[in-house]
């Protein structure tokens, strides 16, 4: 794959660029060999749609990584940047602040839940995370309790790539290349009712059950020693998997009564994602710290940040404690002022109630796959849902190891991109289609998605 000749005054004339696979080392991704087809180079977008640079369209299923809450192009979200680049490119939050940091701050806490009035910034969702357990682990010291150091995440749960966010990983796989890890967090289940026989259909007396998981495993551990525990509104890694009814309420209760932290990953379920704002409003629970990244600034510029209750801040500003953590492109000007009119687009668009209002249509598009034979559950929340694969709809029986990777990455991902279909075929966990598309998109698009997936899904299922 090469490109237009750059002229070069130092040496010959060279390709804009070599093969992708030379040179730039993916995200998460296997290095190509020599002999295997390159990826693909994605160079413009509008909308809910990208272009490859062979000029074919496809419509972004996954809203980049769960970023683009606003489609490609948006003009505002540039002149935002740019009128900000030349006022201030850049200045540190170390010691001086900057005009847009401190709107943006501001606005973050008036839309949170509760008392979550501090915002600290970061530049994205890994360091959010980071930061969190940083804090948390700092704010135990300081009020002289040393030993809560342990904290407790779900299975297959992702909160992150940095070392301690690794930590945190409910997938075992991706953490075995970095072990030993700074420290382990304690795991319990995840709240995958389709995989909960035992229950029935008895929603509630699952989630019951899977938060009473979490206080065996505190009383398991010591709760002394426990400092936090990590959840998602709607867990994604997996396939998203919604709270049941009463979950996040039990959980409360019990960080209440053993003196422990709640943090709320929403790193990719705030803004808009789920409906709201931040998706522990969607649930109705009232967190110690939330964790945002992505969706803040819809991907025109890197920023993310943790939002802290008075309760955490006021031992620091009581005891004269600094916290010492710090990142460089934190709150970075041109970001803040991207996320700002982000957050103004929201509320000009009304985001929020279209995606209450359209919530359905998605849903009801998807759970027509149902009728396939290898679709053995649609489950989610908002614009962020799964389609679980399996192969005996009648025993729920999954695919094994090697036949969910010939499946997914041997056909389906390359199948729906052919079809023009950009969406996650994922088997961290049961093979599952993770959907996340703009929050723009409607039933013209939801019928495209489902159109997609049903022709793709029935032909492997002969295939098979």
């Amino acid at each position: 794959m090469t490109g237009p000749i750059l002229k070069d005054a130092a040496g010959p004339e060279r390709p804009l660029h070599a093969p992708v696979s030379r040179h730039l080392w993916m995200q998460n991704t296997r290095i190509n060999r020599p002999d295997e087809p390159d990826v693909p180079v994605i160079v413009r977008g509008e909308g809910v749609h990208v272009w490859d640079e062979e000029g074919r369209r496809y419509l972004d299923g996954m809203s980049g990584l769960f970023t683009t809450q606003l489609g490609y192009g948006r003009q505002e979200l540039a002149d935002a940047a740019a009128r900000q680049a030349k006022e201030l490119s850049y200045f540190p939050l170390w010691t001086y602040a900057h005009p847009t940091a401190v709107e943006l701050s501001q606005l973050l806490a008036a839309l949170a839940p509760g008392d979550l009035n501090r915002v600290f910034f970061t530049s994205g969702g890994s360091e959010s995370v980071e930061s969190a357990l940083k804090l948390c682990r700092h704010y135990f010291n300081l009020t002289g309790e040393p030993r809560r150091s342990k904290v407790i995440s779900r299975h297959i749960a992702y909160h992150g790539s940095t070392m301690g966010a690794l930590g945190l990983l409910g997938i075992p796989e991706m953490r075995a290349a970095f072990e030993p890890l700074p420290f382990r967090s304690l795991k319990v289940p995840n709240t995958n009712f389709y995989r909960a026989p035992v229950f029935a259909d008895d929603l509630e007396a699952f989630g019951k059950w899977a938060a009473d998981e979490i206080e065996r495993t505190m009383l398991r551990e010591g709760p002394e020693t426990i400092a936090a525990v990590f959840l998602e509104p709607v867990q994604t890694s997996g396939g998203c998997f919604p709270p049941p009814p009463g979950y996040f309420e039990r959980v409360r209760e019990l960080c209440d009564e053993y003196g422990v932290l709640l943090v709320s990953d929403e790193i990719i379920c705030a803004f808009g994602r789920l409906g709201e704002y931040y998706g522990s409003a969607r649930f109705g629970y009232q967190p110690d710290i939330i964790t945002i990244a992505k969706g803040l600034t819809s991907g025109y510029a890197p920023l993310g940040a943790m939002l802290v209750s008075d309760r955490i801040a006021d031992e620091f500003v009581t005891r004269g404690a600094t916290f010492t953590h710090g990142l460089t492109f934190a709150g970075h000007p041109v970001s803040c002022a991207v996320a700002l009119a982000n957050l103004d687009l929201f509320e000009r668009d009304g985001i929020l109630d279209h995606v209450r209002t359209q919530e359905k249509t998605f849903r009801t598009e998807l759970e027509s796959l149902l009728d396939l034979p290898i679709v053995g559950d649609v489950r989610g929340a908002g614009y962020l849902y799964a389609v679980e694969l399996v192969k005996d709809k009648g025993s729920r029986l999954s695919f094994d190891a090697d036949e969910s990777d010939r499946l997914l990455t041997g056909y389906l991902s390359p199948a729906l991109f052919e079809a023009g279909l950009i969406c996650r075929a994922d088997d961290r966990g049961d093979p599952v289609i993770t959907l996340s598309p703009p929050l723009i998109c409607g039933a013209n698009e939801f019928r495209f998605i489902g159109q997609v997936l049903r022709d793709v899904l029935s032909d492997v299922w002969q295939r098979i």
